[in-house]
Order: C-alpha cells, then structure tokens, then sequence
C-alpha cells in the first residue's frame, strides 16, 4: 500500500488550491487513486506509480476529487494518447495508458467488486480476452450540436464529465469508415435546411456494409433528401431517417437496404440485425466471447440450455450447435421477432425463443415446461437478481454469466455462493471497450 503523505496547499493559476501526491492504484471510471493525510482523493488524468500535483476541484467529507495539473515523475506505463481529442473527449478515457495494463487494471477491479461486494474469489482466473485495440466500435451515438452564437455545427461524444460536445474530427476507435467521414458529415449537416434540429446520428457497422441513423426534430424537405442521398450513394453507407421515436426510422437509401450482419464462423452462424438492434460493440471481442462460454458450459449432447436476456440470440444460435436444445428469454418483442428469423435464416430447429420481462417477479413461469440443466446469464447493467431469485431445484448444473458491470456480478455472485451453494470456478475479463474503463467479464459456477 502506497504510504500517505502530507498535502502541500499551493494556489494554482485559477485561484484553486493544489497539492502533491503519489498515487496509488486505479478507481472503477479510470481516475487515479492517492490518499492524503487519510483520506482519498480520485484525480482525472493520474496513473498508478505517479507522483502528481493535482487541483481540487470539490472536496467531500471522506474523499475528494482532483484534475491532473502536472506530472513530476511518470509512470513507465504512461503512453502519448492516439487521439488528438483525448483529456476532452469523454468517449475513452484511458489512452494514456498501455493496453497490456489497461486490462490487468479491469482485472484488479473485478477482484476487488468480486471480494468487496460478493464476498467471493475465483479458484481460478481466466486469461483476459483481448483484441484490436483501436478502430473496434461498430456502434455508436454522435451527438450534434450547431453553435447558435457561431452557426459552426459540432458531431462529437460529450466532454468528459462535463455538459458539453467535444467535436471531433477523427475518432481512433469508432470503426474506421464510420471515422473517415467524420469531416465531411459536418459539411453534410451544415447544408440541410435544420441543422439546428439534427441531435444526433446513430452508427451501425455490419460485416457487410454500414449504415447511418439521422434523427431530425422538424420535417425534411426534399432538398435535405437529395443531399442525404447522395451522401450514402457516394460513400456506400445505408441512410435511415427517425422523425421520432424508434417506431419512426424508415430506410432513405437505398429504400430496400440489405441487412446488417455479422458471423460467428466457428459456429456457422450468421446474425442479421436493424441498425437499431443491440449487438455487442467489439466484433473481435464478441466472436472470443461467445467461443469462451460455451467452452466454460462444456456442453454435451443431452444438455438444455436456457439462455437469459438472449437478445438476438448471439448466444442462443452458437449454443444450439453444440447441445440438445436451447431455450431464449428476452423482455423486447422485436428482439425476439430477429432471433426467431435469425434461427430460420441458419436453419436451426433446436431453438425457441419466448418473450419475458426477466425484471419481473415469477418471469419465469413462462418457461416451467422446459427443464434446463445448464444456464447462460448475459443481463444489462442491472444484473439478474431477480431471475436467480427465481431458482429452484434442481439447480443447474453449471451457470455462465455474462457481466457488463462488475458491481452487480459480485452482488449476484453473492447470492450465488453463500444462499444456494454454488461454487465460483471461474472469472475473467474481456476487453470489450479498449481505451474505456468499462470493464466486461464473465464467470463460471459450478455445483460442487
């Protein structure tokens, strides 16, 4: 443990106080963590191995929190950020940090969520998933914003923990034709007759070609639509329009698309999607994913799976490959809809998909004719309490959960081992989000 030392108080040139530090570790949203005269203070732009003057930019009762002001020893980890929009931007904060360590830290964070919260560790950890680090996002949302003070119009992701748009001009993790256009798609907006009415623009990457979500706040004339047009005809990008909400999105050009898609080879699955549709960001990522947990189900050919929050069924279709019969649950109706298309579109007869709200006290009643002997849990941010609540003899043999946020895994891991004796063989992390402090993992447990 990093050794506490005595703040020295100076003035900065803004009139607020600094002070200097050694910091110590990493917090869950990438800040660096010291602890002056017992207390803790986080500090945007701070490595663990540092020494640091900071500014304080609010001060609590039992921590503070600080911006970077200077770096008066550097850690050898410290790297020059790819991105010339990085300390601005919020849509990664961790450039300035090598991957191989990026990674390690989302390790340490899952250990310290798992012991903290769930009171739980590993017997054993698995290697961390890890692909391309930069260029890997197929999905996004680009705020846009026209100055009305300048009429300049900004496309961007919001300033890191501020209220505004940063505007970018190249984003070295957005997938790189979606990147390429950048520039221009701020000519494109500032031509259409409402820039001031254009919020945002949604990104989609298939394995096959892209596509772009205008939403608009007014009507389009048809000048707009011309432009729009030419814009997805020129550079081969699929064109949608949303007047309102996501009932409203219609195709532009061309005005029969093709379908999104994406593969799975190892399985020889293909999964086709709206540019709507939540898939996973990483193709790279998700591809080792889904390998990695049926691995960890080690499957046979009289294993029945029920697989929770299924989605499209990324999971669901791969499982099937290798067992005996899968069932999916998911809450969203049209999600469902795609799974069902997606299991005919590779013929696969081995699955059924069933709408459930899996937030809902006894959602899994609609699922009581079908005995599952293995589990796949893959939950939003929220977790899956309230589904493992519902587990009742007999008790799947082993379960695989697939966590976005490692909190809610070790509040559930809890209720797993210490209320129904589950055993947690495994863990790991997957780097999903490289660049981020977004921590992805996934974990085993087993019946011992």
């Amino acid at each position: 443990m990093m050794k506490a030392s005595r703040a020295r108080h100076n003035p900065s040139a803004s009139g607020d106080p600094t002070a200097t530090a050694t910091v110590d570790s990493l917090s869950y949203d990438g800040r660096g963590v010291a602890r002056l005269e017992g207390k803790t203070v986080f500090i945007e732009g701070a490595l663990p191995g540092e020494r640091v003057r900071f500014r304080y930019l609010n001060r609590r009762k039992s921590y503070d929190n600080g911006m970077l002001v200077e770096i008066l020893e550097a850690s050898p980890d410290r790297v020059t950020p790819p991105c010339p929009h990085f300390g601005s931007c919020g849509g990664c904060g961790l450039q300035h940090l090598r991957s191989e360590v990026q990674i390690h830290s989302k390790q340490q964070i899952l250990a310290e969520q798992l012991t903290h919260i769930g009171r739980v560790q590993p017997q054993t950890w698995l290697d961390p998933v890890t692909g391309p680090a930069l260029g890997y996002r197929r999905r996004a949302r680009l705020g846009v914003w026209q100055v009305p003070e300048t009429g300049k119009v900004s496309i961007g992701f919001r300033a890191r923990r501020e209220n505004y748009l940063v505007d970018l001009n190249t984003c070295v993790v957005l997938e790189p034709k979606i990147a390429g256009l950048l520039p221009e798609l701020h000519w494109l907006v500032d031509d259409l007759s409402c820039p001031n009415r254009i919020p945002q623009i949604e990104t989609a990457t298939g394995d096959n070609i892209s596509a772009l979500i205008f939403r608009h706040l007014v009507p389009l004339v048809e000048r707009d639509r011309e432009i729009l047009r030419a814009f997805g005809e020129r550079h081969a990008i699929q064109i949608y329009l949303q007047g309102g909400g996501p009932d409203t999105i219609t195709a532009l050009w061309p005005a029969e698309p093709e379908e999104l898609l994406y593969r799975l080879p190892e399985f020889d699955v293909e999964i086709r999607f709206r540019p709507t549709d939540f898939v996973q960001v990483n193709s790279a990522i998700n591809r080792q994913m889904v390998s990695q947990a049926i691995q960890l189900l080690d499957l046979k050919d009289d294993d029945q799976v029920l697989d929770l929050f299924c989605g499209l069924g990324n999971f669901t279709l791969a499982l099937a490959r290798r067992a005996k019969k899968v069932l999916g649950l998911e809450a969203d109706v049209t999600l469902i809809e795609g799974a069902r298309c997606n299991a005919r579109r590779n013929a696969i007869d081995n699955v059924e998909f069933r709408v459930a709200d899996l937030y809902r006290e006894n959602s899994l009643a609609t699922c009581k004719d079908y005995a599952a002997n293995k589990w796949l849990l893959d939950p939003p941010r929220g977790g899956a309490m309230e589904v493992i609540k519902q587990l009742t003899a007999p008790l799947p043999s082993r379960i695989v959960y697939v966590s976005c946020y490692p909190a809610t895994l070790a509040r559930d891991s809890d209720y797993l081992v210490h209320t129904l004796g589950y055993r947690l063989a495994a863990a790991g992390v997957m780097d999903m989000f490289p660049q981020t402090s977004h921590v992805e993992s996934m974990a085993l447990f087993d019946r011992p």
